[in-house]
């Protein structure tokens, strides 16, 4: 090597050097002028909490039109009285399922099949039988837990999401209407669901029969299917849980970094929780099957969450538990979509998307 060549690599690393400290420097005299435009910036306490200055989020550009008109206008909060004011509960209960049900009236109406309500294992379900199930699901079948914090979407106030998923599917849906708090706290849910899979697998192949539940339904769904590998039942063929909500203690990082962020649930959910758990250890895994064994088995799961979703923490943190444990486990997180999605936007046909061929490659076709 040549005492030019040295010496021209020394100029240039003294070059970048001197280019990136200058880049540096604007840096920081950026993030200062912007800091002193909006407030003072984030400071931190000992223990590394945050405390943030009031900012702006803008709509995101990079979502559909449909998505961002979906995130303008955020959907009516659930109630959430205090858990010891059991009249002002059912009185909300009451209120909030009425228009439940009035909102999903249109889909009932224009489901393209049977929807009936009939009895399993003496609890009530819903079963919906689309038109033109093809010959590769008649033999299967998928148990629907509905969201409602365990709480609200009793009857057919319910039964929207398994509309939309047996129209998709065309698959039987056994909607399940099982008992709700204040009235029945755990483990009535938990109890009901075991209760509908004993009397489906003694007419289906454990290995055809699906589990989907949303959000408080996507955590029961969960809960389940530990229950279901300890009372030494076969596993079902698949799990599918949306934004699930499977740590009832609300640990989670996106329970206070998306709270108000989320315009579905907008804020987290103690008196719903203290209502179903009643005086139960909120890390038992029945109530939050986050904090479960799954190196003992769990059949293939699907989660799904959204960068906005105040659940995104609860879904990460336990496809992270089940891959631990080998288990397989897909993990769909979409942008900007809050809690339980966007409610009719393309990015909702394509998670259903994901979702039914998830399905129909672990579901047997006995």
């Amino acid at each position: 090597m040549t005492v030019r060549t040295v010496q021209r690599r020394s100029l240039l690393f003294a070059a970048t050097s001197v280019l990136a400290a200058l880049f540096a420097f604007f840096s920081i005299v950026q993030a200062q002028a912007q800091e002193a435009s909006e407030g003072q910036g984030a400071t931190s306490d000992s223990d590394g909490s945050l405390h943030l200055p009031a900012r702006t989020i803008p709509l995101p550009s990079t979502v559909s039109p449909e998505a961002r008109r979906s995130l303008s206008s955020g959907i009516e909060p659930s109630p959430a009285p205090p858990a010891s004011d059991k009249a002002a509960w059912h009185a909300a209960v009451a209120s909030y399922d009425a228009m439940l049900a009035k909102r999903s009236e249109p889909l009932r109406n224009a489901f393209a099949g049977k929807i009936d309500e009939r009895e399993l294992g003496d609890v009530k379900v819903y079963e919906l039988l689309p038109e033109g199930i093809p010959p590769r699901n008649t033999n299967r079948v998928l148990l629907y837990l509905h969201p409602g914090s365990f709480v609200f979407g009793a009857g057919v106030a319910g039964i929207g999401g398994a509309v939309q998923l047996a129209s998709a599917s065309k698959l039987r849906v056994y909607s399940i209407d099982y008992r709700l708090a204040p009235d029945h706290p755990y483990p009535a849910a938990l109890d009901d669901t075991i209760a509908v899979y004993r009397e489906v697998i003694k007419r289906f192949e454990p290995t055809s029969v699906g589990i989907v539940g949303v959000s408080s339904g996507g955590g029961l769904a969960a809960a389940a299917v530990l229950r279901i590998r300890e009372a030494g039942l076969p596993l079902p063929g698949a799990a599918v849980l949306l934004a699930p909500e499977v740590d009832l203690t609300e640990s989670g990082d996106t329970i206070q970094t998306n709270r108000d962020l989320d315009v579905v649930l907008r804020h987290p959910m103690p008196e719903a929780i203290a209502l179903y758990a009643g005086a139960t250890d909120l890390r038992d895994p029945n109530l939050s099957p986050l904090f479960g064994d799954f190196t003992k088995g769990y059949c293939p799961t699907f989660l799904q969450s959204g960068t906005r979703d105040m659940m995104l923490s609860d879904t990460v943190r336990l496809h992270r538990a089940l891959r631990h444990a080998g288990i397989d486990a897909d993990l769909h997180v979409f942008e900007a979509m809050p809690h339980i999605g966007f409610g009719g936007a393309p990015e909702d046909e394509e998670l259903q998307a994901e979702e039914l061929r998830f399905l129909d490659k672990h579901l047997g076709r006995y």
